[in-house]
């Protein structure tokens, strides 16, 4: 696959179409005013190619935009340029999970909800390993691409670390602490290190009990990405989905808040940050004492 588009570059996309729609000129016409081909400009407005900031500088200049914002706009054109980390994984990338790495990398803020396994961002080496490994019996795979995959989910984890860490929040269903995924020694690790990880200052992880009376969502995993502004230019809030046969990244204003309000119901109904993670370690030791 191509290297999905940053989340930068798809910024710069928008931020031009609203600069356009804000001119009152269509796409044909600022393109002819150009000597560009209309598909020139459509690609570039929807990130499907990357374009020259001497591009995105006429652009500007034709749209008249005062030169503090024309800066800005410009700094986000030359960012744009750069190339993703992820690149190099996109042998063991599929279309929609490379964009939604590409929007991961640069989000402020994830929302998650996991049904049946630990979240990827959360999970640690041996339990990606069974849930990636375990994909080859629905699909061809070879090991050297399960073990791509797995060197991928863990340098996606580097994200909730450093000066600009995603904060991660997370509702984790409690089957998902009594689901046996690689073996008891696996699962308690994995408990263990899942407690661990929470200890972060950005990483909150929230228990729904089997028996909470609760709204009734049964909604499949997702999670809700959001982004601070950058250059002056924000942008819009993301759902990713996965299931079985589908990966879907959804963007439009009304998928995007009904998540937000599903998110947000079951949060209310799990539990405390403190009570979770005694929940989590009680898994632990039941893990560990094989109670399980």
């Amino acid at each position: 696959m191509a290297a999905a588009p940053t989340v930068r570059r798809r910024r710069l996309g928008i931020e031009l179409r609203r600069l356009r729609e804000r001119l009152g000129g269509t796409v044909e016409e600022i393109a002819a005013r150009l000597d560009w081909s209309p598909s020139k400009l459509s690609r570039i407005e929807n990130a499907r190619i990357g374009v020259r900031v001497s591009d995105v500088r006429q652009l500007l200049e034709l749209y008249r935009v005062g030169e503090g914002h024309k800066g800005e706009v410009l700094a986000l054109a030359q960012a744009a340029t750069e190339q993703g980390w992820w690149a190099e994984y996109r042998d063991v990338l599929s279309g929609e999970f490379g964009t939604y790495v590409a929007l991961e990398d640069e989000a402020r803020t994830a929302l998650t909800f996991a049904t049946y396994t630990v979240p990827g961002l959360l999970q640690n080496r041996a339990y990606a390993h069974r849930i990636l490994d375990s994909g080859r019996v629905i699909a061809v795979s070879t090991p050297r691409a399960v073990e791509r995959r797995l060197n991928l989910r863990m340098r996606r984890q580097e994200v909730l670390r450093g000066a600009d860490a995603l904060t991660l929040s997370a509702v984790v269903d409690e089957s998902v602490l009594l689901r046996t995924i690689g073996g008891r020694d696996v699962m308690r690790s994995q408990m263990l290190d899942l407690v661990e990880l929470a200890a972060l200052p950005n990483v909150h992880v929230h228990v729904l009990p089997l028996e909470a009376d609760r709204e009734p969502i049964f909604a499949v995993n997702f999670t809700l990405l959001e982004f601070a502004p950058a250059y002056d230019v924000g942008f819009p809030d993301v759902v990713y989905l996965d299931t079985l046969s589908t990966m879907a990244v959804l963007q439009d204003d009304a998928t995007t808040h009904m998540y937000r309000l599903s998110w947000e119901a079951l949060r209310s109904a799990s539990l405390s940050a403190e009570e979770s993670m005694r929940r989590i370690s009680q898994a632990a030791e039941e893990w560990g004492a094989g109670k399980g």
